[in-house]
């Protein structure tokens, strides 16, 4: 079986339009919708590849017959797509027939201008043995009597077409899921929405209620004034102006948001070099109503601005 390839071109795909796999940064597809097929070995990874392209926002199929690939226009044309990346199915492609019902939809896909891209997983024979010894599952062609070595030797030899025409070839033999998930983050990041795809979660709470369980970092603002004992500040929360300004343009509140949003700015990159997708972060006050709401909610507009994709909870913000 060939060796580690992080990502080739057949001469025999060179004549054909180019895919969003193979220039995902030209101007004239960067618009387009991105259609993707993943196949490759059994064992090899296919599923963890559309696991981490649907952590990119990306819809994901799995198990979509041949001859009903050319339909997928009908798909691509649903207005519920609108909020996705592009879209990626899984193929098994050994049972009979099932290469030239492949081939056959390309083209139909083609005349109709769509180019999709096709990413080939696979992984060293001994690799693919120790995995399937691991999880106990017999390899698809056991089926057809064939002992697991016999069946992994086949099934490189019905996939060697599929193979040469594939457009990135990962062999995951030494990938964790964090390093297939840089690679295929690293090929597709001009197709991101945003700058930056790893997803932050902002978390404001009181402490008083309870510290969130999901939290990857935690910051407890009960050193700040409090709005709670200015009379007429009592009543509001943290998402009305007064209480914000008197939170975030004195002191240490203004400080405090300064050096936090810059140590975020520097920390995030770090870990989204890492492979992580998601991170929450808890900002904790008393009660979660006015200090934790406020530098929750600052915080949230100065990272949107720099190009992470932002989501915000402001848990006891009604118990305050």
């Amino acid at each position: 079986m060939p060796g580690p390839t992080n990502a080739r071109q057949c001469k025999s795909c060179m004549n054909r339009t180019p895919s969003l796999i193979e220039d995902p940064s030209s101007p004239s597809q960067q618009t387009q919708f991105p259609v993707i097929f993943v196949t490759g070995l059994s064992g090899a990874g296919k599923s963890t590849v559309l696991n981490v392209f649907e952590d990119m926002r990306f819809f994901t199929m799995d198990g979509l017959p041949s001859n009903v690939i050319s339909g997928i226009t009908t798909v691509l044309n649903q207005e519920s797509l609108t909020d996705f990346k592009g879209l990626v199915i899984g193929m098994n492609l050994l049972h009979p027939g099932a290469m030239i019902l492949f081939n056959q939809a390309l083209d139909e896909l083609h005349n109709q201008g769509i180019f999709p891209g096709l990413l080939y997983v696979e992984a060293k024979p001994a690799v693919l043995m120790q995995r399937y010894a691991t999880t106990r599952r017999p390899h698809p062609l056991e089926n057809e009597g064939l002992g697991l070595e016999q069946a992994l030797e086949e099934e490189h030899k019905r996939l060697a077409l599929i193979r040469e025409k594939a457009d990135l070839v990962i062999d995951s033999s030494t990938y964790s899921i964090h390093d297939l998930r840089r690679v295929i983050q690293k090929k597709w990041e001009t197709l991101r929405e945003r700058s930056n795809s790893i997803k932050i979660h902002l978390i404001s709470f009181g402490f008083k209620y309870g510290t969130p369980a999901e939290a990857d970092m935690m910051f407890d603002l009960r050193f700040l004034p409090n709005p709670y004992f200015v009379p007429e500040l009592r009543p509001m929360s943290g998402l009305d102006a007064p209480v914000s300004d008197f939170i975030l343009t004195q002191e240490p509140g203004a400080t405090f948001l300064d050096n936090l949003t810059k140590f975020l700015l520097y920390l995030l990159p770090q870990y989204e070099s890492e492979g992580r997708y998601r991170i929450a972060i808890a900002i904790g006050c008393t009660g979660g109503h006015h200090r934790s709401v406020a530098i929750t909610q600052a915080l949230a507009n100065t990272l949107t601005r720099n190009g992470f994709f932002i989501t915000t909870e402001h848990r006891h913000l009604e118990l305050g």
